[in-house]
């Protein structure tokens, strides 16, 4: 398997706005609570050393509203998913669905380098001398790579989010191909991506035992006919036309917290 450095913990929470019963509340009360969440969600909007948070409104059926937590763990996502449930906009908010993650970069190229290294050596895998390679090959990449580790959320207008698969099944299976292979179709795959850099951010969080799916992917943009486009032209490359699966894909408009009243 690829070595991976791991950073922000993720939780994207889709919600459903119960239009029927906030139309019943008075317009005082209905100015109340969403002063409440407006404040609330303005602090938490703020970026702190890799904690913060951001609301999109969803299109279509699959949701209304979507809350993203980026934080240091995942007892401090569960400490932004209560804040979220104390206040009384969470009366009115049903839960959809919800994704959890965690950033993740593969490091396929060192992975190589460092394998490669140790057992020309000698060296048997597993064994402490292998360990103390690995561990500082991964304390070196994680320092030079912190930046992306612990993202803020970009402030783009727009953002597509998708979980997927490598295919492990049938004629097809990604995790029986050999680590040259595998490096070198991730290799062809982001070279697309890069062509995009200027257009999109891109962020990937790996959820193999924590959601679903085995990674999720978070799409930033101004202008969101890029996510058709890129998306579109990955199906061509082998790694996506042959081994990727895909879940629900999610698209929302950026609601920052002084926005919110009106977006209710």
């Amino acid at each position: 398997m690829p070595l991976t450095v791991e950073g922000a913990s993720v939780l994207h929470q889709m919600m459903r706005f119960r239009r029927a019963a906030w139309r019943g509340l008075s317009p005082d009360s209905r100015r109340g609570i969403a002063a409440e969440a407006t404040d609330a969600l303005a602090a938490l909007e703020t970026p702190s050393e890799g904690r913060q948070s951001a609301v999109f409104s969803l299109l279509g059926h699959k949701g209304d509203l979507m809350l993203v937590h980026f934080r240091r763990s995942f007892e401090e996502l569960k400490q932004a998913e209560l804040e979220i449930a104390r206040l009384e906009i969470s009366d009115y908010l049903e839960p959809t669905s919800s994704y959890l993650s965690i950033v993740e970069l593969g490091l396929y190229e060192s992975t190589s380098k460092v394998y490669g290294g140790l057992l020309a050596k000698g060296v048997a895998p597993h064994s402490d001398e292998w360990k103390r390679e690995i561990e500082a090959t991964l304390g070196r990449q994680s320092a030079a790579m912190a930046s992306r580790l612990w993202p803020e959320i970009p402030p783009a207008k727009y953002l597509c989010f998708y979980p997927m698969d490598r295919r492990r099944g049938e004629s097809k299976n990604w995790y029986q191909e050999s680590m040259a292979d595998r490096k070198r179709m991730m290799e062809e795959h982001g070279l697309i991506g890069r062509r995009y850099a200027g257009e999109v951010r891109q962020i990937i969080t790996g959820s193999i035992g924590f959601d679903d799916w085995e990674w999720g992917v978070d799409l930033f943009a101004e202008d969101p006919l890029v996510f058709k486009k890129l998306i579109y032209e990955m199906r061509f490359d082998e790694v996506s036309a042959v081994y990727a699966l895909f879940g629900s894909f999610y698209v929302g408009v950026r609601v920052p917290a002084g926005q919110l009243p009106s977006a209710l």
